[in-house]
């Protein structure tokens, strides 16, 4: 059974998802808990194999500030769990049942704190969405993911993890449609303005790294391919912003973010002095 599951992970992770959203809501998809244990599982086997960002300070800032986005999701019943992973890659990913991981570089390249606050809402509007849970069910099949959120599979679900560590959050399985994309991103600009939140800053990041993709920084190839920041999303950012009611008040910045960024520079600046 085992030989059969690998077989089918495989063959799943060497074909590029070319359908559309429509046909991923149209499949049967696994109940809340059942994503919720297969999260667990997941991230219990991520967090093996990547390094954590140790600073607590840190973590409590990225958690408090992603915890308020998801409190303003769409899917505020479920609980989220947000990590820090210390690489110098620019990228965030989630993994279906809420998990949320934030790359350091992607702290040290955001401007602002609405810049990074746009990407985690990105990613939550991905878990809000379900589009992991779609896509790994479509892939894979239904029976084969309720076995491996209940464990049964142990081998297989470190096999998936594998392929999600390797690729730095690039897992294949979840490398979602240009429509999921924007999806995720529309969710994230009602999820900035219903935080507080400033959401033009998700249009300045996507600007900024159209900016950098001319140059080909590879710390960025992760994040270009699997969220490639196209005029297209550029502008379908902004007519989503236009589209929101008059609102003050709305933050871009704040001294806590900044102080953290000095924080992380100190620390990078002590290590390579040793």
């Amino acid at each position: 059974m085992r030989y059969i599951l690998g077989l089918v992970l495989w063959l799943g992770l060497s074909v590029s998802l070319l359908t559309s959203c429509a046909a991923v809501r149209r499949i049967n998809l696994i109940s809340t808990p059942e994503e919720l244990k297969l999260g667990a599982q997941f991230s219990r086997e991520i967090e093996q194999q990547i390094t954590l960002y140790n600073d607590p300070v840190v973590l409590a800032y990225i958690d408090s500030l992603g915890q308020v986005i998801a409190r303003h999701s769409r899917r505020a019943n479920i609980p989220y769990h947000i990590a820090v992973v210390d690489t110098d890659e620019v990228n965030a990913f989630a993994i279906p049942g809420g998990y949320l991981y934030v790359n350091r570089a992607l702290i040290e390249t955001a401007d602002t704190e609405s810049e990074l606050a746009g990407v985690m809402g990105h990613e939550i509007g991905h878990v809000v969405a379900r589009h992991g849970a779609r896509q790994l069910t479509k892939r894979l099949g239904l029976s084969i993911i309720v076995a491996l959120a209940a464990g049964e599979e142990p081998d297989l679900t470190r096999k998936i993890v594998a392929d999600i560590v390797a690729a730095g959050g690039t897992f294949s399985l979840l490398h979602y449609s240009r429509e999921a994309e924007q999806e995720a991103d529309r969710l994230a600009v009602r999820e900035l303005y219903d935080s507080g939140i400033d959401p033009e800053g998700i249009v300045i990041f996507f600007e900024k790294l159209l900016s950098l993709q001319k140059r080909q920084l590879s710390s960025l190839e992760k994040l270009f391919s699997t969220h490639p920041p196209t005029e297209e999303r550029i502008a379908d950012v902004r007519a989503e912003i236009v589209r929101l009611p008059e609102k003050t008040g709305l933050s871009s910045n704040s001294q806590r973010f900044h102080a953290i960024k000095e924080r992380i520079a100190r620390r990078r600046s002590q290590k390579n002095r040793r």
